[in-house]
């Protein structure tokens, strides 16, 4: 004998097939919305071992001919290898001054009260309404007077300038968060600021750092205008550099640069795989 389907109390037979129909309606959007968001990178990785023909002749269809030599190929002629650690050095330097300085000034603007603390916050969130690329210029001139074109430090100064108000917003939206009677406790214990700092407040900002450092890691990575600008040797290239040596001013190889911009964007999507609860975490942590 078949069991009936228990319906629960208060609830009309109705009114549960609607509600079963409008949550299958809303997964079957969101399943539609996931597949629109990957498909480019999907078609990404199945341009990348096609030829230059089928680029063009069958752009959304599987190749006949896959072409995995394609990703070899733009590994030496981009000169990958060297751009992938060069990229790799600028961004963890970046990320490491944003992080250390972000974590500092927004513990300092959260957890004390002092004398023009609003005026404060209000200058470093001025920072965030700065369009970045309008500063190329003046930031070349000083730059070049100070001797620090062609170096590491020509992209990690403006990148970890630039990234400091975001992390300064979040980071400070979470401590603020924070019982105030664990700092009081450790006062009492005898433990310092510093070892507030560091000992407690630090680890327990590890959602709102890791949210920093995913959109900071995406910022610096991907970076093309100020590279473009403030490097120009060969050998401090970084990977959106690399990719540009497949275009020149009369043709683009594509099957080169799809095989380059799939291995470029490995690195982005395995930091984001591995940190997306994180990310999660510190977005929603200090909401309310």
């Amino acid at each position: 004998m078949a069991q009936a389907v228990a319906i629960p109390a208060g609830m009309p037979a109705g009114a549960s097939k609607r509600k079963r129909w409008g949550r299958g309606v809303v997964n079957a959007g969101l399943s539609l919305y996931a597949l629109v968001t990957v498909y480019p990178l999907i078609w990404l990785f199945i341009s990348a071992v096609k030829s230059n023909e089928e680029f063009y002749s069958r752009p959304f269809l599987l190749p006949t001919v896959w072409k995995w030599d394609n990703l070899v190929r733009a590994w030496k002629v981009s000169g990958m290898g060297l751009s992938l650690w060069n990229s790799t050095v600028v961004t963890v330097l970046s990320l490491v001054l944003t992080l250390v300085l972000g974590a500092l000034a927004a513990f300092v603007l959260a957890r004390f009260e002092f004398k023009l603390k609003g005026f404060m916050m209000g200058l470093f969130l001025l920072g965030m309404l700065i369009p970045i690329h309008s500063t190329l210029v003046p930031l070349f001139i000083m730059m070049k007077k100070i001797g620090l074109l062609n170096s590491y430090g020509a992209l990690v100064l403006p990148y970890t300038a630039f990234e400091l108000p975001l992390a300064i917003f979040v980071v400070a939206a979470y401590l603020i968060s924070i019982p105030k009677e664990i700092e009081e406790a450790a006062l009492i214990d005898g433990t310092g600021y510093w070892g507030i700092f560091f000992r407690m407040m630090l680890p327990l900002s590890v959602p709102a750092l890791s949210t920093v450092a995913i959109l900071g890691f995406l910022r610096f990575w991907n970076d093309f205008a100020f590279a473009l600008v403030f490097i120009s040797k060969p050998a401090l290239k970084t990977v959106p550099l690399s990719l540009s040596s497949f275009a020149t001013g009369y043709m683009t190889d594509y099957e080169l640069t799809m095989a380059a911009l799939a291995i470029a964007v490995l690195p982005t999507i395995i930091v984001f795989l591995l940190f997306q609860e994180q990310i999660m975490k510190g977005m929603t942590a200090g909401a309310v």
